[in-house]
């Protein structure tokens, strides 16, 4: 099956940094444009950042300087590092991604979501 998975998400007291992970596993021909989204509690999903399959970056203004997203082709897999956390960046966050499937398949995919809390 073709699917995202996300981890590296936990506990982290303010100021400190965190690394996000998101793996795509399965039959991937390859992988288009990439991102990371937000949901906290009782808002709305949020676009954190997002990366082209050329290495085009866009970020948030409630992120940028602090977040920074990569990824590497090779291994199917996209990254959020996140430093100078703050409280309000405490969310569930998710992968998403648009997914070569086949030479005219192309679908978008979410992952399950990681728990961020940045709290003392």
């Amino acid at each position: 099956q073709v699917q995202l998975v996300e981890s590296g998400g936990g506990l982290v007291q303010p100021g400190g940094s965190l690394r996000l992970s998101c793996a795509a596993s399965g039959i991937i021909f390859s992988i288009r444009d990439m991102g990371w989204y937000r949901q906290a509690a009782g808002k709305q999903r949020e676009a954190v950042a997002s990366i082209t399959s050329g290495g085009s970056t866009n970020y948030a203004d409630s992120v940028k300087g602090r977040f920074t997203i990569s990824r590497d082709n090779a291994k199917k897999m996209v990254y959020l590092q996140m430093n100078s956390l703050k409280a309000e960046d405490t969310a569930v966050y998710y992968c998403n991604a648009d997914l070569i499937l086949g030479l005219t398949t192309s679908r978008n995919f979410w992952g399950q979501g990681t728990q961020v809390t940045v709290s003392s």
